[in-house]
């Protein structure tokens, strides 16, 4: 798959997993856009399909790109969405009485995101005393709060030894002028576009519908 392929689906449906979930078709995924036949297997070998490699490397190129968002919004996994719809998801987002109530560790790791950005995963840890097992359940849910919102997003991937880690920045930063664009747009278009995107996309329309109640919204 080409990378301005993938530009060009994203931008269509929003949202896309970076892979398939028990390959279901729902979430879609990159994956599903590209090879709707096809199962994909985690095989890493020799003999392994190699498009599984092929769409890892290009999920980094993406994320560098500038042209489309990605993060981790869905469940915890690599999803990558369009700006317009990112933008008004974080413009109904933003709106709720709950949007910065984040506990201590996620508003010490935004603020060294604003600060700087974007950091590893090391760099992060370090500069917030959240090393080691122990503290790995603790950085991860401080992360999660982030990656909720759409406050971070992920601009490709750091060497830091066996395994490269992701490269974390503040929206803010990363994406100023869609972050302030966000801010300024009105809820009634914001809703518009998020239906436009999610009305036929179940699954992230429960995700988005379960964040929105995290952050207090009430119908």
């Amino acid at each position: 798959m080409k990378k301005s392929d993938a530009i060009k689906a994203i931008d269509r449906y929003g949202m896309l997993l970076v892979f398939p979930i028990d390959n279901a078709k729902e979430p879609r995924s990159l994956w599903s856009v590209t090879y709707p036949r096809s199962k994909m297997r985690w095989e890493w070998d020799e003999g392994g399909d190699n498009r599984v490699g092929e769409l890892w490397h290009l999920r980094e190129q993406l994320s560098r790109s500038g042209k489309v968002i990605y993060g981790k919004w869905f469940r915890g996994r690599a999803t990558f969405m369009s700006k317009d719809l990112f933008r008004a998801l974080l413009a109904l987002y933003s709106r709720q009485p709950k949007f910065f109530a984040l506990s201590r560790d996620a508003r010490e790791l935004l603020a060294l995101l604003k600060e700087n950005s974007p950091q590893s995963t090391k760099e992060l840890k370090r500069a917030t005393n959240l090393i080691g097992r122990a503290l790995e359940p603790t950085y991860t849910r401080a992360l999660k709060e982030l990656w909720d919102r759409l406050l971070v997003v992920a601009v490709g991937e750091v060497d830091e030894g066996a395994f490269p880690s992701l490269a974390v920045g503040a929206v803010s930063l990363i994406f100023e002028e869609l972050y302030r664009e966000a801010l300024e747009l009105s809820l009634h278009d914001a809703e518009a576009v998020i239906r436009r995107y999610l009305g036929d996309a179940p699954l992230a329309e429960r995700q988005h519908r379960k964040i929105l109640a995290q952050l207090g919204f009430e119908e």
